[in-house]
């Protein structure tokens, strides 16, 4: 488990670039944290270091978008709205899951049964007190 400290959403963003960069296909991050710390600045930087070129935004409505043009397929989940776990048998999730891309599911905690137990799990986090900017990082492979 490494924790790394972000004071602006540059560094957030430059963390996902990094991760992305190491990533190889079949695996799967799962990123969890409140509304407003930073998954989707995080999640560009991610899709920044896989070679993605398009431009990434949350698929909160459509719980998955496909990213094609880098490196390897990226598969950006988003399972906020979720009702219950058939919702993702219904999307064909094991397609993806254990597929030729790599995933990462924002929100991951609320399908955690359904996440295999050699995810990287990684938690964002404020803390107010050391400034608005700040953000907690907590990755766990």
């Amino acid at each position: 488990m490494s924790t790394i400290e972000s004071f602006s959403d540059k560094d957030t963003y430059n963390l996902g670039v990094e991760l992305g960069k190491n990533a190889v296909k079949g695996q799967i991050y799962c990123l969890d944290g409140d509304l407003g710390v930073g998954k989707t600045v995080f999640t560009k930087g991610f899709a920044k270091g896989l070679g993605v070129n398009e431009d990434i935004s949350s698929p909160t409505f459509t719980i998955v978008l496909e990213y094609n043009d880098g490196r390897v397929p990226f598969y950006h989940f988003d399972v906020y709205r979720i009702g219950d776990i058939y919702e993702m048998d219904e999307i064909g999730y094991e397609e993806y899951f254990f597929g030729e891309g790599v995933c990462l599911i924002e929100w991951a905690s609320l399908i955690d049964e359904i996440i295999p137990e050699n995810a990287v799990k990684i938690i964002i986090k404020k803390d107010l007190e050391k400034g608005f900017d700040y953000r907690i990082i907590t990755i766990e492979q």
